[in-house]
């Protein structure tokens, strides 16, 4: 599923608005976005939690050239399932 699908499918639950449901999609993934960004976090209960992570430096293999390269230390988003998503998932509904 992509956005747009998210969107059609978010449209036909509220009745089928496009517009208010392409609105409302965007507001929730910009408020996520600039939420964790800050270093929030947002956690949707029985959902998951969306924040951010610190990564180390490290030391990486070129798989081209077999050249040992340097990756800094960097922040990246993590999102953690709650458990009903779990559930949800394991049991196949």
């Amino acid at each position: 599923m992509n956005k747009r699908d998210l969107i059609d499918a978010v449209s036909k639950e509220m009745g089928g608005d496009k517009k208010t449901a392409n609105e409302a999609v965007n507001a929730i993934l910009e408020t996520i976005q600039r939420t964790v960004a800050k270093g929030d976090k947002v956690a949707i209960t029985g959902f998951g939690v969306f924040e951010k992570s610190d990564r180390a430096a490290r030391t990486a293999r070129n798989p081209a050239t077999g050249a040992t390269i340097n990756v800094p230390a960097s922040k990246v988003p993590k999102f953690r399932a709650g458990a009903d998503f779990k559930e949800r998932v394991n049991k196949g509904k």
